[in-house]
């Protein structure tokens, strides 16, 4: 039998679909064919061979499988401590630390600037005390912890080595990661504290550090995964990651460091989404391109040139409505991070749309990473998709589109000049605006959001973090800890550090020092603070991106001339204020909702990152705003949302509405509304129909959109 050529299958399947195109873009620009043959796909090697396009091990996940872990931490360090041992009993594997927005933020529990934040969003650590809590009756010697830190990097690593040594294990046995890596906070996380060339400094500061003295430890986890959750495609997250890696080795160089005595304690962090076969190919993608870089830079040791990476089922893929589909999602997302060969592994909770997952979540997620290595067969080859034409031809895409954006970065002078010049931001914010567009208008199918909805949601049981009971609790073991300590040796360690800041003296030596005399952590970041400063940016959200999608669109035009009728009442464009309040930087759907609004035609500020509702309230009252859109993504919307509402009454202006988005579960939604909230947006939200409510609240006679 004659076999059959691409050509008579094109016939065949254009017959088929009587002529129509089955090419699909992705949100990449790349046109995916829908036959892949033996001709788009190169030779990728072996595994455990350069370029490690194949996996970092012979024998992958036949050897060892990945290490399951979960990725928690919320209200107090003894209820996280408890979390934990709960989990390490039911099969997981290593612990990965979440802290609380006041301490990645360099602030104590007693700050004023903090109080809606204090174990809402993670654990608060505030001194060595609590650090000791958190890991009491879990061995330091025989556990891998990862903990997700950057702005605040020094005195919680200084903190856990301390612990680590009061519980007698050596440091030089401490085992796990940092993820110290500061470039992705000032394009997308926003958790910085210091301005970029001190916070480099900090980096190198740790990675020097750690190479001496803690060999078993990862000095720095390079995170792609918050791109990814901003809304960057496959291409930015690969891009911007591996660049800053390069950046971090080239600081590190700099500094003196051998190439090859730090390069092997590196890891990478990304984020996987639910285009199953992109996430696969990017992780292969991924260590083709460290490879490239690394024997670029000189390393000559293999284990130099190999990218290891953890990886995190997607956060901004779970959804509010019809929560279970969520279990699928990251069932899907968990498989492509394995197929892509990672080695360690975080999936997401059905309820991590709107909360903290409650253990009965957290379970599911768990035991989705358990069934896949004790079911699945999935363990048992090695990179069974190696071959694939598919996959093999999305790798070399990736590789060859992603490189040329880490030569335009490169052409910038570097990832910290790029970052400064707001290029990476920028892109990112245009792919997130692009992508909202998308699922508005349905071209993304979100099952049960835009597409076979459910008629009526069943609400889920979540956690709920009492903010007022953890803060009173952490005041009052700061004073505990104050009382009990050589006042004296605490205040001569912190002005070291200062000084340290000041000189070139390792800043991590130092803040140990100072941890053992029981300086907390406001104490030892203001002491860094007295000589660095602490940093601020102004957002500024794209624009032009929302409108074009949505040309010719019926329902956008409706807005469109709503809009301008309430221009003509008012004699000028509606004005909204986009405030976020408290400590959470995460402003992806802040700079969405600005992008979106400013092209349908209001008047949008886009308020300051880490406002106080004071602060919020004064830019309302300067801008003479008509609404404030508060979005909170880190649970503190209780607390800081009716104090808005207040103050603005306070101040005579009531007539101001207020408006709530972001993360917010449905039975918080009363409590607002009785707190003066005039309209509530979670998770899947429309954005047209959000700005045809805004007009609404505003007095417009708007009709329903049309279908």
């Amino acid at each position: 039998m004659t076999k059959p050529t691409v050509t008579e299958w094109q016939a065949a399947a254009a017959k088929e679909v009587k002529g129509k195109d089955l090419t699909w873009n992705t949100p990449e620009g790349f046109a995916i064919k829908p036959l892949y043959t033996a001709e788009d796909a190169g030779d990728p090697g072996l595994p455990g061979f350069a370029p490690f396009t194949r996996g970092v091990r012979a024998s992958m996940y036949a050897g060892r499988p990945w290490t399951i872990r979960q990725y928690a931490g919320f209200s107090t360090a003894e209820e996280s401590n408890a979390f934990y041992r709960r989990n390490l009993v039911a099969g997981q594997k290593g612990l990965s630390v979440a802290f609380d927005l006041a301490t990645h933020r360099g602030y104590d529990s007693d700050h004023p600037r903090v109080v809606g934040d204090v174990g809402k969003a993670g654990v608060a650590i505030d001194s060595v005390e609590d650090m000791k809590i958190l890991f009491d009756g879990i061995p330091l010697d025989q556990m891998s912890v990862s903990m997700t830190m950057n702005g605040a990097v020094i005195p919680i690593l200084a903190f856990f080595i301390v612990a680590g040594e009061e519980q007698g294990v050596a440091r030089n046995l401490l085992d796990g990661t940092i993820q110290n890596d500061i470039l992705k906070e000032f394009m997308v996380r926003n958790t910085y504290i210091y301005p970029p060339e001190p916070s480099m400094r900090i980096v190198s500061d740790i990675i020097a550090y750690t190479s001496a003295e803690m060999p078993k430890f990862n000095s720095i986890s390079i995170s792609g995964y918050h791109m990814h959750e901003a809304g960057a495609t496959a291409v930015q997250e690969l891009a911007f990651t591996i660049a800053d890696g390069k950046e971090y080795v080239e600081r590190a160089m700099a500094a003196g460091l051998d190439i090859d005595k730090f390069a092997g304690r590196l890891s990478f962090f990304f984020g996987i989404g639910m285009n199953f076969f992109m996430e696969v190919a990017k992780l292969r993608a991924a260590r083709t391109l460290w490879h490239r870089v690394m024997d670029g830079l000189g390393a000559k040791d293999e284990r130099s040139k190999m990218l290891r990476t953890h990886c995190q089922t997607s956060g901004v893929s779970l959804q509010e409505q019809d929560p279970y589909n969520n279990v699928i999602r990251t069932t899907i997302e968990a498989m492509a991070a394995v197929l892509g060969g990672t080695q360690s592994l975080h999936t997401n909770a059905l309820d991590e749309a709107i909360a903290l997952p409650t253990d009965f979540s957290a379970r599911i997620a768990r035991n989705t990473q358990i069934v896949l290595a004790e079911e699945s067969g999935i363990t048992k080859v090695v990179d069974p998709l190696g071959g694939s034409y598919y996959v093999e031809a999305l790798t070399s895409t990736l590789v060859e589109e992603a490189w040329k954006l880490i030569e335009e970065v490169g052409a910038l002078g570097g990832m910290t000049k790029a970052v400064a010049s707001g290029m990476p931001k920028q892109r990112i914010e245009q792919a997130a605006a692009a992508k909202q567009a998308r699922i508005d208008r349905g071209e993304d199918v979100i099952v049960g959001v835009n597409k076979y909805k459910l008629a009526q949601e069943d609400q889920l049981d979540t956690l709920e973090v009492d903010n007022h009971a953890v803060r009173d609790a952490q005041i009052a073991r700061i004073k505990a800890v104050k009382a009990a300590r050589d006042e004296a040796k605490c205040q001569a360690a912190l002005a070291a550090l200062a000084a340290g800041a000041k000189g070139g003296e390792n800043l991590l030596a130092l803040a140990v020092e100072a941890a053992r005399h029981r300086a907390t952590l406001g104490e030892i970041s203001d002491a860094m603070e007295s000589v660095f400063g602490r940093y601020g940016t102004q957002p500024v959200p794209v624009t032009g991106v929302y409108g074009p999608a949505y040309a010719e669109d019926a329902r956008y035009n409706q807005v469109l001339e709503g809009v301008e009728a309430v221009t003509r009442r008012l004699g000028r464009k509606p004005r909204l204020l986009v405030a976020k309040m408290g400590q959470d930087g995460h402003d992806r759907g802040a700079n969405v909702i600005a992008s979106a609004f400013t092209d349908m035609g209001f008047d949008v500020t886009s308020g300051p990152l880490f406002q106080t509702p004071e602060e919020t309230v004064a830019l309302a009252l300067e801008k003479d705003v008509d609404a404030v859109g508060a979005s909170s993504l880190a649970a503190g919307h209780k607390t800081l949302v009716p104090q808005l509402i207040t103050l603005l009454r306070d101040a005579g202006r009531p007539d101001i509405k207020v408006i709530a988005g972001g993360v917010i579960p449905p039975q918080d939604y009363d409590f607002l509304r009785e707190a003066g909230v005039q309209g509530i947006y979670g998770p899947g939200s429309n954005v047209v129909e959000c700005a045809a409510d805004m007009l609404r609240l505003l007095g417009h006679n708007m009709p329903p959109l049309e279908a």
